[in-house]
């Protein structure tokens, strides 16, 4: 009687083991032909999208546009935003997103890849704000607006690092910096990825020369938590493509830090 219980478990976790392996994002991928990837098209140089085309650009695009065709599947991107990035991962509206900070918020109910780059985070300002802020505790005052994005990783920080301070939390596709330009904040905080490419795009501003960065942070792809058949291949996919040196080039390519 024994030697039946143990069989038909055995049975039960094959059968198991064989429906997860079906129903795995990566043999809809094979299956279909197409990876659909999450990306909100705004966050520069990682993902770009141009309006009037349509189309993307970035070091983001060429890392998924990669990853397709090691598949030998055609790459669709999806139009997202950071406030439901994590939703369309666990709705089934793509496979996968582009870069995202690891974050235990989103790793509650999505799944990550192995990191394959790191950020921190610094303050945008104009220039003609240089004799008012000069450090973090400069912004942490009432008479203070600091600006972030809603459902960035920036949005909680915003409210950590300066909890005196008035919060402008704005929804895309608004954007953080935007504020600052337009002189509806003194400061926005974001990414040093990013802000070194703001600076360089528009001379009113500059990255407040702070000691040092804030939280500096992984960044990952966002998958299905529960699909572990796809994360394994997303990371044996990135381990490879590190060896070959793939992610430095494309760091190299994109300026992904200041020089």
């Amino acid at each position: 009687m024994k030697f039946f219980k143990i069989a038909a478990t055995a049975v039960v976790l094959a059968t198991t083991a064989v429906t997860a392996t079906a129903q795995s994002a990566l043999n809809e991928i094979l299956s279909e032909g197409v990876l659909k990837v999450g990306t909100t098209g705004d966050w520069n140089p990682m993902t770009m999208r141009d309006v009037a085309t349509n189309t993307y650009e970035g070091y983001d695009i060429d890392v998924m546009t990669a990853l397709a065709a090691d598949l030998g599947v055609e790459v669709e991107f999806v139009p997202t935003d950071w406030k439901t990035l994590v939703a369309g991962v666990t709705s089934g509206q793509y496979h996968i997103t582009g870069s995202a900070s690891v974050s235990p918020a989103r790793a509650k109910a999505a799944g990550y890849s192995d990191s394959y780059f790191s950020l921190a985070t610094v303050p945008l300002t104009l220039k003609t704000n240089s004799d008012r802020f000069s450090d973090w505790d400069d912004m942490n005052s009432a008479d203070v607006s600091v600006a972030a994005t809603l459902g960035t990783t920036q949005e909680t920080q915003v409210k950590q690092y300066f909890p005196d301070a008035t919060h402008r939390i704005v929804e895309a596709p608004a954007r953080d910096f935007q504020e600052v330009l337009s002189g509806r904040a003194d400061a926005s905080i974001t990414s040093n990825v990013e802000a070194n490419k703001l600076v360089a795009q528009y001379d009113q501003l500059m990255i407040v020369p702070v000691e040092q960065p804030r939280s500096p942070t992984p960044i990952a792809m966002l998958l299905p938590q529960a699909d572990q058949v796809w994360i394994n291949y997303v990371n044996t996919w990135i381990t490879l493509k590190q060896e070959q040196g793939f992610f430095d080039e494309l760091g190299v390519k994109w300026q992904l830090l200041a020089e």
